[in-house]
This record gives C-alpha cells, structure tokens and sequence, in this order.
C-alpha cells in the first residue's frame, strides 16, 4: 500500500491530541521503545506502530499503509473510523462522556433497542458490559442460576476469555493452565463431535457453551446436522446453549449472528469485538423467560453501557443494517474465498463470509511476516500454525480483497513449502 498524504497542520488530529495532553512519541521506533519501557509484557506484537486509520486501511508512525485483513481482532467491524461512529462518539464526548447504569440514560435507551433489532427472535433482552470475557463471565453466571446446575462443557480448542470464569470454559491450555486449579466443574469435548457432547451433557450439566466457528483453536466450520443434534440434546436434556459470538457475531459470517448461518437458535449469545465498532464494549442476550428471572442487584458493571460506549454501539448497529454489512461479508468473502482457493500453496480455505481460514502447505508464521513488508496485516494461529486469519472490516471491498489474492500468490510462490508440512484442518 502507498503512503498517504498527512492532514494540514490545522486539520491535523494528531496536533490536537498533544495539546491536549503533551508530545507523542513521533517514529515506529519511539514509539515501540515507550511502550516496551511502561507496559506489562502481553502481546508478540508486529513491528509495526499503527496510528491512524480510514476503512481497510491503517497507517503507521513513518507513514506507510496497510491494507488491515485482520481488524485489530476483529474489532474494526464497520471500517476505521467511520464518520457515523466518529460523528456519534464525538457528540456524545462533548455532551457526557459517562455515567453508570444507576441512571437511566436515552443513548443507552437507544443502544438497547438498536441491538434488540439485531438479535434472533426470542432472545430480545441485553445485558451491557465491556468486553467478551465479562459477558461469557455473565453468561455462564446465569446459567448456572436458571438451571440450578454447576458443570459446563465447551470445546477443547476453545477460548472465551482470560479472566477466571472464562478460562475455566477455555480449552486450549496455553490460556488455562497457568491459572490453574479453576475450582469450576468443566467438560472439554472436541468440536463437531455430537457423539462426544452427547457423552458430556448430563443431569447436572448448566450449559455448553461454544463458538459456532472457532477462530483461535482454527477457523473451521462444523456440519448444521451436528449445531441441529447440540441444539436438541440441550433442550432435551434442560441445559442451556451458550453461543460464544465474540468474535463470529454482528454480521461476520454473512449473517447477523453465526447461529442463523449454522441452523440453530441458542439460549444465550455472547458478543465485544466488534460490537462498539472498536470503543470497548460487551454484550449478553438472554432469552427473554431467562432474563424475566434476573432479580434487580443480581448482575452489575460500573462501566458497562456507559454512554459513550452505548453511542458506538448504536452506530455500529445502524451501520450494520443500513450498509448491509453481512450481505457484504457473504459476497467480498464469497468471492475472497473462492479465488484464495485457486492460489498454488493454499491447501484449503475455511469459515464463512469474512471470517476465514486460509490454511497452506506450509507453516504461516513467515508468510504472514512477508505480507507485512507488502503492506497486509493478517492473523496468525498457534493452534493450526499452517493457517492464515482474515477477520477484516466488513467494508471490505472485493478490489481490496483481490489485491490480498495477488500478494499472497506473490510470497507463495517466492517461498518453498516445508517437507511434510502437517494437514490443515478441514
């Protein structure tokens, strides 16, 4: 991607910034040594220092473009600063910035009714919080109320969050182990194994709960037989179905939540990422009996459904509806991942609409370094190494998506596959 030019000195939002709170380290190196000095150790980050951004496109410190396929974790939903999220959280910054849910508030008001719209039938009541993690925290917290029951199964590759409650759910053990012991009964079966469910959901099962489409264990999509059969088995057997949709929900596979691609309506749906379009924000939606049961002091959150969260998240929601942003995610990722399929070196691709898999023969890690220095962000995946993850704005253009394809098939072809490089998952 090329280098854009800067913004007059007058319109320059990065001026403001500092008079507003001092100087700003000014180059990639800077910056990435400030950070380094003052921060906690946490992510393996790129070297890359992202600053400003519009659509599919972010730019660094030294002023060069990305086209971002991966969304700063999914969350870029509706693009980079999207005038109508921008315009929301700037009137409301200059009208109240926050105050807590023991007042009402009309943006919050609207919010709710904004993400009401968006949710299956019957599960049209909302609890706001901040995150994905605080939500499955939440979901989980009112499974086990309603059912009276203690044990949860979830998936073996699994994650759902990093704070206690969630790692618990959370099968991969890189996140859960170092916590260990969770004193909560859990289950870990393998994804798309109705078998295996079937085996783990008894008498004092509360919930499973699971992401319709893994990301961090692997994109990969099971059979709607197996999401019919999981669907049946917890009806029948009185424990709830939690659908983890941090990172699927708000139009990602082509439809507004995952489960409506995958044929089943869960008993809650968990959502973040892209849900405040990039302000941090979380959300539980809770069948409506379920939520009728919730006595008044039994579930809190001081930031939660703040109000300038709650702007984001209503812009976001009309974003999402008016522009179409699933059907949009069904084409570009249609189209995206037809031609990715076609490219020597892809083994297959995997997900639906603009969450994708693109598993190769060969380990990803360099691959996705060299798309760097072309001027594309992609994910990595420790579970499956062979595999590239897209999770971009769902803006995405399919000439943007093409221009990937091209780069792709470019550092592929300068690159020999390892001998005997494991099978990607299917």
């Amino acid at each position: 991607m090329s280098a854009a030019a800067g913004p007059r000195p007058e319109n320059d939002p990065r001026a403001a910034i500092e008079r507003a709170i001092g100087p700003l380290p000014r180059t990639t190196a800077e910056i990435r040594a400030e950070e380094d000095r003052w921060q906690v150790p946490s992510y393996s980050k790129w070297p890359v220092a992202i600053v400003s951004g519009r659509g599919c496109v972010v730019t660094d410190a030294d002023g060069r473009s990305y086209l971002d396929l991966y969304g700063g974790h999914a969350v870029a939903l509706a693009g980079h600063c999207h005038p109508r999220l921008v315009a929301a959280i700037r009137a409301q910054a200059e009208r109240l910035l926050f105050y807590s849910q023991v007042v009402h508030n009309d943006v919050r008001a609207a919010a709710a009714r904004a993400l009401c719209a968006l949710a299956p039938e019957g599960l049209r009541r909302v609890f706001l919080c901040n995150s994905g993690t605080e939500a499955n925290e939440t979901a989980l917290k009112l499974a086990r109320k309603s059912t009276g029951r203690m044990r949860v199964v979830s998936l073996r590759d699994g994650f759902h969050g990093r704070t206690l409650g969630s790692l618990a759910a959370t099968g991969l053990g890189k996140y859960r182990d170092p916590a260990y012991p969770i004193p909560t009964p859990h289950d870990f079966v393998p994804y798309g194994h109705l078998g295996a469910m079937e085996c783990a959901i008894g008498p004092d099962t509360a919930a499973v709960i699971l992401e319709p489409i893994p990301s961090m264990g692997g994109i990969r999509v099971a059979p709607k037989a197996y999401f019919e059969g999981l669907r049946a088995l917890c009806s029948e057997r009185g424990a709830l179905l939690i659908f983890d949709e941090v990172q699927t929900g708000f139009g990602r596979t082509g439809t507004r939540f995952a489960g409506e691609s995958v044929g089943a309506v869960p008993d809650l749906i968990t959502g973040a990422k892209g849900a405040g379009g990039g302000v941090p924000a979380g959300v539980v939606f809770v069948r409506e009996d379920l939520a009728a049961k919730v006595k008044v002091g039994e579930q809190g959150t001081t930031f939660g459904g703040g109000p300038l969260a709650c702007a984001s998240i209503a812009a976001t929601a009309r974003t999402i509806v008016e522009e179409d942003l699933p059907g949009n995610a069904r084409r570009v990722g249609g189209a995206l991942s037809a031609a990715l399929a076609k490219v020597p070196g892809v083994a297959s691709v995997t997900g639906l609409g603009l969450m994708l898999g693109v598993n190769l023969d060969r380990p990803a890690k360099a691959v996705i370094s060299a798309l760097i220095e072309k001027g594309f962000l992609t994910g990595s995946c420790e579970a499956v190494p062979e595999q590239i993850r897209l999770l971009p704005p769902l803006v995405l253009t399919a000439a943007e998506a093409m221009t990937f394809v091209a780069a792709l098939r470019e550092v592929l072809a300068a690159s020999a596959p390892a001998a005997a490089a494991p099978a990607a998952r299917s």
